[in-house]
């Protein structure tokens, strides 16, 4: 007979967010039970009876929590026995570890690879595990496209002009109060709305650079940032990032320390590609270690929105005095990828950067920002984005049990709270370019490990996206890779 492991909540109950019902917040709690490992794979989580009493809750709650943590893949029922964490694999692979090789300072040219790779993605028929974006399926489209129709119908055309350089009101209030609800009191003056996350970006690294500057860039990096450099002329600095901690703090002080570097462009939480995140004491750390040097940091963000945890991780920028913080973020990856609306809390630069925006695209689309400003005050938002995470677990669930069936043994793989990208590191004589090619060949696509780094490192390791359903198309996908990996 299962043993049943005795287990507490951290506080009786307690909401994360006041909309959440009460059988979301009971699930919440004893999933991060299983995500921190008080609750493992295969033991048996209190029963119905058990935890009514225990936690003070009725037996229906606990079902209706229960039925939530089996579609999040988290538990299964066994006849007559009860629940029970769900054992993934029977065998999982291992984490892969820091890349220790020397950083250097080194001009980039990773363009023709990443177009490659973003080519592959066109046939709707290929397997997009190489695509940046979760499913469409995943986004309220239809809830979108109403607020959409009520922003155009009740748009002054004063509004057009008014909201030409900083971005709509509404809009930038409503990102202000998430700021707020995060712990970042953020003065309204400071968010300059964006076409996208990817212009903000480049708007902070033309701000505080010139063509030849010295830039400080995770490896691995997300390739976007890497195509901005080399679009700017402008060279990297790889720091190493551990898959579950972040950057190398020592790393990054020695080069600090020896290097003019101008800017750090990193991503805090739910790094892409390895999708590590940084402790608060790390992130406190990190913004510290800038300070001394007054080298201003980029933070991009963009995944803020995505974690699996019951509280939204701290952006660096909560830590930030003297607005040395530039922190980015957008809607593409969270709920409108094809709106093109993103943003930057741009501290001390705020000026600067909206002065740049104006004279380059001046506006992003005004409908877009009024349609979000709308569903963000109306449209039930946190609803969307607790499904959102809840599906993205699930099918992160569903990747990491198929890859222990089918790549080798050998094989290591991140852990990320969150996101929807995992990080493969397979056996040394596997060419992560020549997977690429024949994968491809195969009707899948995947982002190999050298589009990740201004160096062409990474040459054995590969990111692969689980933002989409897990069906058997994706499970024969899996299989596919595994043979090819097999064949190297």
């Amino acid at each position: 007979m299962a043993k049943q492991v005795p287990v507490k909540c951290a506080e009786p109950l307690s909401a994360t967010m006041d909309t959440m019902k009460r059988y979301e917040k009971f699930a919440e709690q004893i999933a991060e039970l299983i995500r921190t490992g008080v609750l493992a794979p295969g033991e048996k989580v209190p029963s119905v009876r058990h935890a009514s009493r225990t936690y003070g809750v009725s037996p229906s709650t606990v079902f209706q929590a229960y039925y939530l943590l089996e579609d999040r893949g988290l538990i299964q029922a066994r006849a007559r026995s009860g629940y029970f964490v769900r054992e993934l694999a029977r065998h999982s692979l291992a984490e892969p570890e820091t890349s220790q090789q020397p950083t250097q300072t080194t001009e980039v040219g990773v363009s023709e690879l990443v177009f490659s790779v973003l080519a592959s993605l066109k046939d709707p028929g290929t397997v997009p595990f190489g695509s940046a974006f979760p499913s469409p399926q995943l986004f309220p489209l239809p809830r979108l496209a109403r607020s959409m129709a009520h922003a155009l119908r009740d748009m002054q055309p004063q509004a057009i002009i008014a909201d030409i350089t900083e971005g709509n009101p509404n809009l930038r209030r409503q990102i202000a109060l998430r700021y707020m609800l995060s712990g970042v009191m953020l003065p309204l003056e400071e968010l300059v709305i964006t076409s996208g996350a990817m212009e903000a970006l480049n708007l902070c690294l033309q701000t505080v650079t010139q063509p030849g500057d010295l830039v400080a860039i995770e490896a691995p990096a997300f390739y976007a940032c890497l195509q901005v450099l080399e679009r700017l002329q402008l060279k990297a600095v790889e720091i190493p990032v551990h898959p579950r901690e972040g950057i190398d703090l020592d790393v990054l002080a020695e080069r600090l320390s020896s290097l003019p570097i101008k800017a750090c462009w990193f991503m805090s939480s739910l790094q892409n590609p390895l999708g590590a995140s940084m402790s608060d004491d790390k992130k406190r750390g990190l913004y510290e270690l800038l300070q001394r040097h007054q080298v201003p940091l980029i933070e991009d963000d963009v995944y803020a929105e995505l974690y699996f945890g019951s509280q939204p991780p701290k952006p660096v920028k909560s830590f930030d005095r003297e607005g040395l913080v530039m922190h980015c973020g957008s809607f593409s990856k969270c709920l409108a990828p094809g709106y093109r609306v993103g943003w930057v809390a741009g501290g001390r630069y705020s000026e600067q950067i909206s002065r740049l925006k104006l004279m380059t695209t001046i506006s992003p689309s005004v409908p877009a920002q009024a349609a979000l400003a709308d569903y963000l005050q109306h449209g039930g938002y946190d609803r969307h984005l607790r499904k959102l995470r809840h599906a993205l677990e699930a099918q992160q669930a569903s990747m990491l049990a198929s890859a222990a069936r089918h790549f080798p043994a050998s094989s290591k793989v991140t852990r990320p709270s969150g996101g929807y990208f995992l990080w493969f590191e397979f056996p040394q004589q596997v060419d992560a370019l020549r997977l690429f090619q024949l994968a491809l060949a195969q009707g899948i696509s995947l982002a190999p490990g050298p589009i990740f780094s201004a160096t062409r490192r990474f040459g054995h390791c590969a990111r692969l996206n689980y933002g989409h359903p897990w069906d058997a198309q994706s499970e024969q996908a899996m299989v596919v890779l595994g043979r090819i990996i097999d064949s190297f």
